[in-house]
């Protein structure tokens, strides 16, 4: 069977007209001037050999005829919409693993997880913490959260997120003390390290600081060490010292008050966040770098 239709574009133009009442909001809505939907709407017209509208000085007037071809079409691209939104989401649905580092998931996934969830409900998120770099076909992996410079030979890599480097700690220190307001002050607290702090990237670690300002005889051995940057800043939180803060990584907690930067200006490092994939990416991995480029760029 053979279907005599008038245009796709002239229908929708016109339902969207009839809707909004106006031409300029039906325009607003598919993209095009009010210029394009008026003459989208004379070619249906002349289709039907029927005029649709009354052209008013303040908007629009649905005809007898116009208001008999509006509830047949609206429902028409409702069940076009809804079957279209059915394929997209059993294309999207299934679960999509994704692997970070345990200080990226804990410092700025979390917080924004359910944000995907209501973005992408048909899409289960398996969240993997690994600090060994993964083989994403031999580990099950779909889509990695990497730290580096980018350069993942073999595979797809998007950059996320940037960041700078600069002392943080709580507002107020064990014991009532206050933040230090100079380099020299540090003498007098303690500095809390990260041990796992890419030795690459000095300044995530408290040595060329220390040199910089002159305070080459503060014995780097001293201090608190923690293996994970997730620990170091809930010491630093709790109050037991001064630790190098990574934008990406305490940017929550400066928002929320926990950490202050009591001092320093921010260094900017070499080393960014990338959304590591396949060559090849399935709909709902794209989704989520989408996503994940959206969340980065607030």
């Amino acid at each position: 069977m053979t279907r005599r239709l008038p245009p796709l574009i002239s229908l929708r133009a016109f339902e969207a007209a009839a809707r909004h009442g106006s031409f300029v909001r039906a325009g607003a809505e598919l993209a095009l001037t009010p210029a394009a939907i008026s003459h989208h709407v004379k070619l249906l017209e002349a289709h039907l050999q029927v005029a649709l509208f009354t052209r008013l000085a303040r908007g629009l007037r649905l005809t007898e005829a116009g208001r008999a071809c509006l509830p047949g079409l609206s429902s028409g691209f409702d069940a076009l919409e809804h079957a279209i939104t059915g394929i997209r989401a059993e294309r999207l649905a299934g679960p999509l693993v994704i692997s970070v580092l345990p200080s990226f998931a804990a410092g700025w996934l979390i917080e924004r997880l359910p944000r995907f969830r209501t973005r992408h409900p048909e899409i289960d998120l398996h969240v993997r913490a690994d600090v060994a770099i993964v083989d994403l076909d031999r580990d099950g992996v779909d889509l990695a959260v990497r730290y580096g410079t980018g350069r993942f030979p073999g595979l797809r890599a998007v950059e996320l997120l940037r960041e700078e480097v600069f002392p943080v700690c709580a507002p107020g220190l064990v014991g009532g003390v206050r933040p230090p307001r100079r380099f020299a002050d540090l003498r007098r607290y303690t500095l809390l390290h990260d041990s796992g702090a890419r030795r690459n990237e000095p300044w995530i670690n408290w040595g060329p600081w220390l040199r910089e300002s002159g305070l080459e005889d503060i014995d780097l051995a001293r201090g608190l060490h923690f293996t994970d940057s997730a620990i170091l800043y809930q010491a630093a939180i709790a109050g037991h010292g001064i630790a190098i803060g990574r934008s990406v990584l305490v940017g929550g907690h400066l928002s929320a008050g926990r950490l202050v930067k009591p001092l320093g200006t921010p260094r900017v490092v070499t080393h960014a966040y990338y959304a590591v994939t396949r060559a090849r990416v399935t709909p709902k991995v794209d989704a989520c770098v989408r996503w994940l480029l959206e969340e980065a760029a607030l």
